[in-house]
């Protein structure tokens, strides 16, 4: 059974999926910024993957403190295999609509 997402829950869920080990806030918030073109911040990446683990698709666990972070720990965090298989879902109900999508020819 699939969730529904908003866009910035989708986006935000493949990013953690792809960064893997390495999602946390910060990385998230830039991995944003790389690939959609645009700023998100922190707090708004945080709120959002809040919602995300509250509805079972991603997790999150503790990473070690670290001195270049002050001894503070970061919240990094995974796919689950509902969240894997949402993103799954998603990604083949997108792509039955390109398949739909007439070929537009826009040469002259």
């Amino acid at each position: 059974m699939s969730q529904s997402l908003g866009n910035l829950e989708e986006t935000v869920l493949l990013i953690v999926a792809v960064k893997q080990e390495e999602a946390y806030g910060y990385t998230v918030s830039e991995a944003y910024h790389e690939h959609m073109g645009s700023r998100i911040s922190i707090s708004a990446v945080h709120t959002v993957l809040k919602r995300l683990e509250k509805k079972g698709l991603i997790m999150s666990k503790m990473g070690g403190a670290t001195a270049e972070r002050g001894g503070r720990r970061k919240r990094i965090f995974e796919v689950t295999k509902i969240g894997l298989s949402t993103l799954e879902q998603i990604q083949s109900n997108r792509m039955k609509l390109w398949d739909l999508m007439p070929r537009l020819n826009f040469s002259v």
